[in-house]
């Protein structure tokens, strides 16, 4: 698998899929639109500071981040907390550029310090509820958006405002919110090239003004380009901002990571983590110099331009100087937009954030499990982000001893050394493009990953058999990543077969429905031989 560098540092690869990057850029940069807008009116700067950062952190972490493909701009995730902290700083607009900029200069000391690489160690159950609770805040946050009246600061005075909003209802509204969401979806379904949200914005925002329907709007746009603010040298108010700053950095940095992984699973690339966070930090800090919406990595944004064609740093580029003309030449148009229809495509985004999968195994997986997911849930929700996915990773560490704990077998010395590390044997060819991976020890979080990594980068495989007989422990992060791996062999007309599970890995993959499941249960068999002879008496490409 290729290692990914700056883009700026690879001159001679600019122009190496040119019409896949510049259509790949102008897909993302119109899917982006509607986005940037409602994440910037979502964090109480506005709707320009949305198209601020999505312009600056979209370019700077395309051309100096570590994953080539990967568009990037504001996110959920990160508007959920800037909203937190201009509610917090009322009145005090330095203190929130100086916590912008703060939060950008803690990413580049992120990936200068080569902190990136520690994003393989997050357990699924934490990046299930963390995601989860983001979704759940989108959503709650902008029930009083859709039903006409202005929104609130955070999930419990909106949920508490929710009964005298229905009594006010605005009708208009809440159809237009409501027609957003049915449109999205609706275009998903019918047309999943077209970007529904997109779709949603036009369309709605010319209903509502030919209708001449009374639903609270967008308002003026400043036109031309934002004007630098620098954050005022207060040690006072630096140490005031260093908490929330704090906060931004890492949720930034795991956003922006996970993102990279989905990168690298859809180019069969392989991310640079701690260029991407110095990319990303240099973004933020230049985004919040010119009062823009802090950004990540963007899911969603990155899958539509990989898919529209996009590979290189180009195509990042050029996303974010779609949104610059966009910006320059249509802002006064945008002022027509119904906040209700923002609030219907954020609405989407919420629930597509949630992690669906995780809640249907919600009552297989095993308790530890379900409840650390639940505990980050409910804390990422009421309480605070990094202290959910602190809590989260303090539980999940004391469960994953305790589980090694159980199992012992043979002498303390034995034990000790099959539970300190997972050994991931040279992979080894077999024949007719079949390959033999073996594993040592327990699967878990905290190697899930680069098993994933090392099997995607095998030479062109036909079928691959993953020897566990000596894995005695599998978690669910483990799980997921083999439901992972075998789609992903599967999109390059791969086979996986599991050879010798025991009994714990076995029941974990069961409970999820992943294998028999996911994984028909001929490619479950005691011993790599009857998986290479299973492999050997199969057609190249999987049906």
């Amino acid at each position: 698998m290729e290692l990914a560098r700056p883009w700026l540092l690879r001159p001679r690869r600019w122009l190496d899929n040119l019409p896949g990057d510049l259509f790949g850029g102008i897909t993302a940069g119109v899917v982006a639109l509607p986005l940037a807008l409602a994440f910037g009116v979502a964090s109480g700067l506005g709707p320009a500071a949305g198209l601020y950062g999505a312009i600056v952190v979209g370019v700077v972490a395309a051309a100096l981040g570590g994953t080539p493909s990967q568009v990037s701009g504001p996110t959920g995730p990160m508007t959920v907390v800037v909203a937190g902290v201009v509610a917090t700083a009322s009145g005090q607009p330095g203190l929130v550029v100086a916590t912008l900029v703060l939060a950008g200069v803690l990413m580049v000391l992120f990936g200068a310090t080569r902190l990136g690489v520690f994003i393989r160690y997050v357990p699924y159950p934490v990046v299930s509820g963390f995601m989860t609770g983001i979704g759940v805040i989108i959503i709650a946050l902008q029930l009083l958006p859709l039903l006409g009246g202005p929104g609130a600061s955070g999930v419990l005075k909106s949920l508490a405002q929710v009964p005298a909003a229905v009594a006010q209802l605005n009708p208009a509204a809440l159809a237009l919110g409501l027609a957003a969401i049915a449109i999205v979806y609706g275009t998903k379904r019918v047309a999943p090239r077209l970007p529904g949200a997109l779709v949603a914005l036009v369309s709605l925002t010319v209903v509502a003004a030919l209708l001449r329907l009374e639903v609270p709007l967008i308002g003026a746009i400043p036109t031309g380009l934002p004007a630098v603010q620098l954050p005022p040298l207060d040690p006072t108010l630096l140490a005031a901002a260093l908490p929330a700053a704090v906060t931004l950095a890492a949720l930034g940095s795991i956003d922006s990571l996970l993102t990279s992984l989905v990168a690298d699973n859809l180019t069969r690339t392989r991310h640079d983590s701690n260029q991407e966070l110095i990319g990303q930090g240099l973004g933020n800090t230049l985004a919040a110099l010119v009062g823009g919406v802090p950004g990540a990595g963007a899911t969603m944004r990155t899958v539509v331009n990989i898919q529209a064609g996009g590979r290189t740093g180009l195509s990042g580029v050029v996303h974010g100087l779609v949104l610059l003309l966009i910006l320059v030449a249509l802002a006064p148009l945008a002022a027509h937009i119904p906040l209700p229809v923002l609030a219907g495509i954020l609405v989407t985004v919420g629930l597509g954030i949630v992690d669906l999968r995780a809640l249907r195994h919600f009552a297989r997986v095993p308790r530890a499990d379900a409840l650390i997911m639940s505990v980050v849930l409910v804390m990422t929700v009421l309480v605070d982000l990094i202290q959910a996915v602190g809590v989260g990773m303090v539980m999940a560490s004391l469960v994953f001893m305790k589980r090694m704990s159980d199992l012992e077998v043979g002498t303390p010395a034995e034990a000790a050394e099959a539970a300190s590390a997972t050994q991931v044997g040279t992979p080894a060819p077999a024949f007719d493009d079949l390959w033999v991976v073996s594993l040592h020890g327990p699967l878990f979080f905290g190697n899930a990953l680069r098993l994933h990594a090392l099997v995607m980068g095998l030479d062109r495989p036909r079928g691959v058999v993953l020897d566990l007989r000596e894995t005695a422990f599998l978690d669910q992060s483990a799980a997921y990543a083999l439901s992972d791996l075998a789609l992903d062999l599967r999109a390059r007309g791969a086979r996986l077969v599991l050879a010798g599970l025991g009994s714990q890995p076995a029941r974990v993959l069961r409970l999820t429905g992943i294998a028999p499941g996911e994984l028909p249960e001929a490619q479950v068999v005691p011993t790599p031989d009857e998986g290479l002879a299973w492999l050997r008496a199969r057609p190249s490409s999987p049906p």
